[in-house]
């Protein structure tokens, strides 16, 4: 009916969360930069994969997710383009359904898209680190 709105929530969160850490992060780079008279940083440095853009992943995931939801509640006549947009809403029986899945699919759903996301990044920080190691290693044999 509703399951949506939990990924929605949690997509409207973090999207949020992802332009702070954003805007932290450019000027924590920018004030590096400007530490070092503007001298390139190395080059593992500039591969490595913000976290911003992970969290972005996550972000992503949960807006694509709940359009594709949203849109099937639609189809299905679940949604409505007037008030109160959700047809479980006109009484107070499919209200509590509706809460009810919400509570369960809805959060179930968005927990298994962050999980899905903690792999990634996880996967990601395991690549990365073994780029650094092969990297070193080539600068020590090349020594």
């Amino acid at each position: 009916m509703a399951c949506f709105t939990a990924t929605v929530a949690e997509a409207v969160i973090v999207t949020v969360a992802t332009q702070i850490i954003k805007k932290k992060e450019n000027n924590s780079l920018s004030a590096h930069k400007f530490s070092n008279g503007n001298a390139a940083l190395k080059s593992s440095e500039n591969e490595k994969i913000r976290f911003s853009r992970k969290l972005m992943w996550l972000a992503k995931l949960l807006w694509g997710g709940s359009f594709l939801l949203a849109f099937e509640h639609l189809w299905h006549g679940e949604v409505v383009p007037w008030f109160p947009f959700l047809t479980a809403m006109a009484n107070s029986e499919s209200t509590t359904q509706m809460l009810y899945e919400i509570a369960t699919v809805g959060v179930a759903m968005a927990v298994l898209l962050t999980a899905v996301w903690a792999v990634m990044v996880i996967v990601s920080n395991v690549i990365e680190k073994r780029k650094d190691a092969v990297e070193t290693h080539n600068e020590e044999s090349a020594v």
